[in-house]
């Protein structure tokens, strides 16, 4: 395990991989931590150096006071790549994490050399939705909603009773910090990228699965069209987590664009 703090805060994170190829840097999902990516680390790892970190609030990362706004997230995220010293990765956010890399390609051109935009949006719920989430997790804890939220991340056959990886799964969720969780949806709630991705330039690969119930094909679709050259792909028998779900096609689709963004896998 490794840990830093950068932007005033504690960061959990792990550099694995090819130490001599290029670099896919990995932000993942509201209610998750790190862990998410290992099925897609194993088979990345060969050709890639591989960066994955625990958002603030999320996992083994400090988790500071709500609220949080998604400019926080996004300074993190920038300051752990200065403090690591990696010269143009690859960004795959999921969900907030795609948001975090839409802000970072914003906020900091020439940063990322690509975004993969998994299961994300330039804007994600409303206000309402928020609000009422963050009411009821106050009042009630993240278990007070939470097979809403399973049902949305997941397919019906992979919420089967009793499945282990499954059980896991709700545990890390179950499990996510408070705070950190109340202050990434008050990010969620105030974020809205549309204009700043709608101005991005570097290439793009959008990726949803196709049952996903937080951000819907058609939800990541319009982002991918508000982004000149960007692609998109739909993961089959997929939710919210198609990392989790479909790993292999997953892992496919991101080696591909990877590939073609870095002139081939393991060349710089």
């Amino acid at each position: 395990m490794a840990f830093e703090r950068v932007n005033g805060v504690v960061l959990h994170h792990k550099v694995e991989g090819n130490a001599a190829g290029p670099t896919l840097v990995f932000a993942n999902s509201l209610g998750t931590d790190f862990r998410i990516w290992d099925a897609m680390v194993a088979d990345l790892a060969t050709d890639y150096r591989i960066v994955r970190y625990d958002k603030r609030g999320h996992g083994l990362s400090e988790a500071t006071p709500s609220p949080y706004a998604m400019e926080d997230h996004v300074a993190d995220l920038k300051a752990l790549i200065d403090h690591l010293g990696l010269v143009e990765p690859l960004v795959v956010g999921l969900s907030i994490g795609g948001m975090i890399a839409q802000g970072l390609a914003s906020q900091h051109p020439g940063v990322a050399k690509g975004l993969v935009l998994m299961d994300t949006a330039h804007r994600i719920g409303s206000d309402e939705l928020w609000n009422q989430r963050i009411t009821a997790i106050e009042a009630d804890g993240i278990a007070a909603i939470s097979d809403q939220i399973l049902q949305r991340w997941f397919t019906p056959d992979f919420r089967a009773p009793g499945r282990p990886d499954f059980v896991g799964y709700s545990n890390m969720l179950l499990r996510t910090p408070l705070a950190g969780y109340l202050g990434s949806c008050c990010a969620l709630r105030d974020a809205d990228y549309t204009e700043a991705t709608r101005a991005l330039t570097l290439p793009v690969l959008c990726i949803v699965g196709d049952h996903d119930g937080s951000t819907p094909p058609d939800l990541v679709r319009s982002t991918a069209d508000l982004i000149a050259g960007a692609r998109f792909d739909i993961v089959e028998n997929a939710g919210h987590l198609p990392c989790i779900e479909q790993p292999q096609a997953t892992t496919r689709l991101v080696a591909d664009f990877a590939a073609e963004v870095f002139g081939g896998a393991g060349n710089q």
